[in-house]
């Protein structure tokens, strides 16, 4: 018995001891210059971003960098002009650059005066994307993609993508309103079907170097699940191809393996990255990023949801929960509160005293009325 009265007063004792332990970079102030994206030598845009670290604790983690000045030279001494776009985005729809250069480097000057230089990049030139394809699986969509160089001089390959796909709200609205009054709305006032974005948010890589031919068969871009909302009708998906080099390729598995295979004790510890970009005003301030150059190829393939199983997405307005109300026309204060506002609350549907709330009729504020101009392309 003393035994365990021993026992319990040990594991109290070794309770109290314990304390909250905070890392110091989550204090860290560190307002470091992140610089991403690719020089594109072809005919596609060229997009440079320019953000600043933030704290860990930080509640925003956007804080982009305005007001720079950001060009790209070529080692033939010639220089490219980017133009800010906001939200520290800096562009150029085609920089034209020389046919005899080899190499690019990216140019920052920020507004406190600071400059910071990539070294030079060589310009790679990506081979065709062969194949975008996908497989319907039992709990949904996995999107592939294959290529080759028949030059075997690419090798190394990154991809991002760029999707599409018409939604449409929970509930259908035959009315709008106008001065708080339900009035009929005319077709070209519908607001059921949109479309919606995104960007792809993981990195995807993959490399030849220890094939005997330079070839990507099949490697996994994406993967949708049969709930997703993006299947339930028409889905598209642009992807980008990029040849990067070796060291390139280094840099960017180190920050997919920092930012996407962290979280248990099994996975990759953190690794410091490896930029190619300096401040040449302050060389004791790194900086973040790694330019790379060349040209894009591209490819878009679509799905069909006909082409599927009949899945049941489970849609934003399942998860957010979307009831229908019968609203008092003739109560001032109750259509007030249903139809006050601008934009009110609420929008009546298939009658004028019968409502829901605005995010489950009207789909324009998850996406947007204006068709893209493929979308009915290879319909």
């Amino acid at each position: 018995m003393n035994r365990l009265y021993c026992l319990l007063f040990l594991m109290m004792v070794v309770a109290a001891c314990r304390k909250a332990y905070n890392p110091p970079a989550i204090a860290n102030k560190n307002n470091y210059l992140v610089i991403e994206g690719q020089i594109n030598t072809g005919n596609d845009s060229t997009i440079i971003t320019l953000s600043r670290t933030v704290q860990l604790s930080a509640k925003s983690t956007v804080n982009p960098e305005l007001g720079a000045t950001v060009t790209v030279e070529d080692d033939q001494n010639n220089s490219y002009p980017l133009t800010e776009q906001g939200i520290g985005q800096y562009a150029s729809p085609d920089l034209g650059i020389s046919a005899g250069a080899k190499q690019c480097r990216l140019r920052v000057k920020t507004v406190n005066g600071k400059t910071y230089l990539s070294d030079f990049a060589e310009i790679k030139v990506s081979p065709p994307i062969d194949t975008v394809g996908f497989t319907v699986q039992t709990n949904g969509v996995l999107i592939y993609l294959s290529t080759h160089d028949v030059t075997n001089k690419s090798r190394y390959y990154r991809w991002d993508y760029r999707s599409t796909w018409i939604f449409h709200s929970y509930y259908d609205s035959y009315y709008k309103l106008v001065d708080g009054f339900p009035v009929y709305r005319f077709a070209s006032e519908d607001v059921y079907y949109c479309w919606a974005h995104d960007t792809s948010s993981t990195i995807v890589l993959n490399s030849s170097a220890k094939l005997a031919q330079d070839v990507i068969n099949q490697t996994t871009l994406a993967f949708l699940p049969s709930t997703s909302e993006k299947l339930e009708d028409r889905y598209s998906i642009l992807v980008k191809q990029y040849a990067i080099t070796p060291q390139a390729f280094d840099y960017f598995t180190i920050l997919k393996k920092n930012t996407e295979q962290l979280g248990t004790v099994f996975d990759a510890q953190p690794s410091q990255l490896l930029s190619n970009i300096k401040c040449i005003s302050d060389p004791a301030e790194p900086a973040i990023g790694y330019i790379t150059a060349g040209t894009v190829t591209q490819k878009r393939i679509y799905i069909d949801s006909r082409l599927l199983p009949a899945w049941k997405p489970y849609t934003f307005y399942e998860q957010y929960g979307c009831p229908m109300d019968e609203v008092v026309i003739g109560s001032p204060d109750e259509r007030a509160y249903y139809f006050g506002g601008n934009p009110p609350n609420y929008l009546p549907l298939t009658a004028p005293n019968v409502a829901s709330e605005r995010i489950c009729v009207d789909c324009t504020l998850r996406g947007t009325k204006t068709e893209p101009i493929f979308w009915k392309i290879d319909e």
